[in-house]
């Protein structure tokens, strides 16, 4: 399970970066025109996974040290 979330939090993350560079480039395009919400709001959804997926990869050393120490004792 461990290997599915990292490979997902990968993943996620290379498309959380082609949603920001689709937002610059349609920014830059625009000429002086605001791009659709759609494009401006498209990284958030690819953020909010990655905030989830990485705290729990963050969490999880944390949590095998302590179950290794509870096996020991």
């Amino acid at each position: 399970m461990n290997q599915g979330i990292r490979q997902t939090h990968r993943w996620i993350s290379i498309a959380f970066t082609v949603t920001v560079i689709a937002n610059f480039v349609a920014r830059g395009l625009g000429q002086g025109q605001e791009p659709p919400a759609w494009i401006t709001f498209s990284p958030l959804l690819p953020l909010a996974v990655l905030l989830f997926t990485g705290l729990y990869l963050f969490v999880l050393p944390y949590v095998a040290k302590r179950r290794s120490e509870l096996r020991t004792s």
